[in-house]
């Protein structure tokens, strides 16, 4: 199968290597990173997605996309799918969505989950919005760059599903740092917070996966000096797209407001850009209260 993938960056890279090593020919363009192995360069979007069956797209947000998309979309054949897996707002998945449907193409938005190791790893989660037969189209590659593809319904779910989820991710990713650094004032060992906490009612993924707290638990980022598996600013990034969710939506999203509001102040005030989201840990455990 011809493959065009636009956005060859941390993430993009490892998954159209994946999509080479399984046999497909991939034409790709990136403004900046470099060609991974086996991937053929193109000068433009417009002539990677050339002649491509499936044209994937994995970019930093929802303008880059429809400027992307308005690139690709007269370059593809009627038929074709475009397929975006980047995380970007609702409505300019659903605005891309209905652009190519208008051009004769079937279109998804597949955010994804699982990080730049498992885009490496070919391990990834995809949340799939779009027509059911564009789903099936593109379910050979999804299980090719990852290990699972939840249809989530039609244009827009996919997207929905993965800011639903890192809302989740980003207040239970705080809370477990809040419960860490009022353990350590307690006079709680960390390693006895876990043992109890990640075998009880507080069991989370950010507590029992990947645990803020170093030497503790699975190894995660925080052994690693919050080098990022997942960066705070794009933690901040899906935060924000919750929010603008919400208020599209009219739904009160309280928690999911001050988790926005802290990594904002953590990433664009304090240390945090460029670092892990688990980071917030050394930074909440040397505050005190207010007042």
């Amino acid at each position: 199968m011809k493959i065009g993938f636009i956005g060859l960056g941390n993430m993009g890279g490892p998954m159209a290597a994946n999509l080479v090593k399984a046999g497909h020919r991939v034409a790709g363009f990136d403004l900046a990173a470099p060609m991974p192995e086996g991937v053929t360069a193109s000068a433009s979007a417009a002539e990677a997605a050339h002649e491509a069956e499936i044209v994937i797209t994995m970019l930093p947000n929802g303008a880059i996309l429809r400027a992307v998309a308005d690139q690709v979309i007269p370059a593809m054949a009627r038929g074709a799918v475009l397929c975006d897996c980047s995380t970007v707002d609702v409505d300019s998945a659903r605005a891309v969505a209905e652009q190519a449907a208008g051009a004769g193409l079937g279109a998804l938005d597949a955010p994804v989950s699982g990080g730049i190791s498992g885009a490496a790893a070919g391990t990834l989660t995809f949340m799939v919005g779009g027509a059911p037969e564009a789903f099936d189209r593109v379910r050979p590659l999804f299980d090719i760059m990852g290990q699972k593809a939840v249809h989530c319904g039609a244009s827009g779910t996919g997207q929905a599903a993965k800011i639903c989820n890192n809302m989740i991710l980003g207040v239970t990713m705080i809370a477990t740092c809040e419960a860490f650094a009022l353990a350590d004032k307690l006079g709680l060992d960390r390693q006895k917070m876990f043992d109890v906490v990640s075998t009880s009612s507080g069991y989370s993924w950010s507590m029992n996966a990947y645990c803020p707290a170093p030497g503790v638990g699975p190894a995660s980022p925080a052994d690693d000096g919050y080098r990022p598996g997942f960066a705070s600013e794009l933690m901040l990034k899906d935060l924000r797209l919750s929010q603008q969710a919400a208020e599209s939506a009219d739904a009160d999203t309280p928690m999911g407001e001050l988790a926005a509001a802290l990594y904002a102040r953590f990433v664009e005030q304090e240390d945090g850009k460029g670092r892990d989201f688990s980071a917030v840990l050394p930074w909440i455990a040397e505050r005190r209260r207010p007042g």
